[in-house]
């Protein structure tokens, strides 16, 4: 399966094998479920994957696409082979690579799909690359690290014609469809306001750049091929494995981390596209009396964000996010010893009519006040993923040997469709905490203005752009170290 840009071809090795054994079952050929006992499949059957991230979440993805029964791990790349040992062990005929870049131009044959797991800044570059050379991908959330790199993976996808999934698992879980249904049925009537928050961060923000320490990386560590798309820098320590992910130019913040699973069940259920307008409130550090810090590089301690999107009927539905331990207050109808979400994260969706909560992932969907769920029974109409929200690996899997435009494709929780727009309003929200901090110095040179901060930017989503503050547009796509450039769709 050297090029699975047409759906024609997406399964010719599977086909081939099929098509012999049945032309000439008269003769000598053996069937392979003989050879191999029951239940055997062929290697040819099976999905040829590299893996992009190796190590931590990275080799969790590539463990599960294995455990589908109907993937083989064939290369694999990490920039920390030390972290990525555990997957180098489980799969030691999967040649290795430091650079995906080289990875992918040697095992362009030899792979028809590539999971991408590192640090968001170098999710878009790697994953565009393997789709231009017409393999599907799998791509961790957030999906990519700026808007305008969002917008250019979901073109991509339907250009290419691939199977694309993104590492949202919650969203083939049976939680959100549940949410989805009941939504349809009327129960809570029209949306007015949904409420998500989260306890994350769980790693530093709010916190001055460490800077170059003139030490030199660690031996097992590519420090080069880490920064990738980033600005040419020294070593700075205590970014990888795990704390780039409050660094702007790596990461993007608890947003980035946790809204793709937790702000998903509502946006699927009620059927969200480009939000129209941001504003944003973020904790503010002191440094010293009255004296607030200044660290633009960090993303905030905590934030309150107020999206606004348009609903099907006219008006416009707030959709709240807040994080770093901000709440919304308990709704009225949650008893005052019941959980609201799953305490630390959760989505609360209220109607006209109604209010319906979930915890992360959708898991746990109820109505309130909780004691009308045992008498509620809406019969499901939208079709379950097999093993829920474990089953989210196997059905990229499945999807992909059935080929792009099949059933199975069809049925994805999250391709890039879905998951592109999801991811767009997810950055929406950093936008508008990063111009808030845009600053210009006073005429009188004593001081500054913020000029970002207590307005409401916005949104023309069609156009990706800003509409009423200009220094706000800058946000929208970012600019590539040599050697790491975005491909051209």
């Amino acid at each position: 399966m050297k090029d699975i840009n047409k759906s024609t071809k997406n399964n010719s090795r599977r086909n081939f094998i099929k098509a012999s054994t049945t032309a000439v079952a008269g003769f000598y050929i053996v069937p392979r479920h003989v050879l191999g006992g029951p239940g055997f499949k062929a290697p040819s059957d099976k999905l040829r994957i590299a893996g992009i991230g190796a190590g931590g979440k990275g080799g969790s993805d590539i463990r599960s696409f294995h455990k589908s029964g109907n993937a083989e791990i064939v290369a694999l790349c990490d920039v920390d082979p030390e972290r990525a040992s555990g997957s180098i062990k489980a799969f030691p005929k999967a040649k290795f690579y430091a650079d995906y870049r080289e990875m992918l131009e040697k095992e362009g044959n030899s792979i028809d799909a590539v999971s991408v797991s590192t640090p968001d800044h170098n999710h878009a570059v790697q994953a565009l690359m393997a789709m231009k050379m017409g393999k599907h991908v799998y791509v961790q959330k957030p999906l990519t690290h700026t808007i305008q790199e969002a917008r250019i993976l979901t073109q991509a996808a339907e250009k290419y014609k691939l199977v694309t999934q993104m590492g949202n698992q919650g969203s083939s879980g049976d939680g959100v469809r549940q949410m989805r249904e009941w939504y349809a049925a009327g129960l809570i009537g029209e949306a007015t306001k949904v409420e998500c928050w989260t306890n994350r961060p769980v790693w530093p923000q709010g916190v001055p750049w460490p800077g170059e320490t003139g030490k030199k990386a660690p031996k097992n560590l590519d420090w080069d091929l880490w920064l990738g798309t980033a600005e040419q820098m020294g070593y700075v320590e205590n970014l990888h494995p795990f704390n780039w992910r409050g660094w702007w130019e790596f990461g993007t913040g608890a947003l980035g981390d946790m809204a793709c699973h937790i702000m998903e069940p509502a946006f699927r259920t009620l059927d969200l596209g480009y939000p129209t307008g941001a504003e944003c409130s973020v904790g503010a550090v002191y440094t010293g009396e009255f004296k607030n810090g200044y660290f633009p590089k960090s993303c905030p301690p905590s934030s309150h964000i107020t999206l606004g999107f348009d609903k099907p009927n006219g008006g416009n539905l707030e959709f709240h996010w807040m994080d770093g331990g901000i709440q919304p207050s308990r709704p009225e109808e949650l008893g005052p010893n019941e959980q609201m979400g799953d305490g630390g994260n959760g989505v609360i969706i209220e109607g006209t009519r109604g209010k319906m909560m979930c915890s992360t992932y959708g898991i746990n969907p109820k109505l309130l006040p909780s004691s009308i769920n045992d008498s509620v029974n809406v019969a499901p109409t939208l079709p379950r993923v097999e093993g829920g929200i474990d089953g989210h690996y196997a059905q990229w899997v499945n999807a992909c040997i059935a080929g792009h435009g099949s059933k199975e494709y069809n049925e994805l929780s999250s391709p890039f469709s879905i998951a592109g727009p999801l991811t767009e309003s997810v950055l929406m929200g950093n936008l508008a905490i990063k111009s808030y901090n845009v600053r210009e110095e006073k005429a009188d040179g004593k001081g500054y203005n913020y000029p970002g901060r207590d307005i409401k930017l916005l949104w023309d989503g069609e156009n990706m752009k800003v509409t009423n503050f200009e220094p706000a547009n800058q946000f929208v796509s970012k600019d590539y170290r040599a050697g790491f450039e975005l491909p051209k769709v």
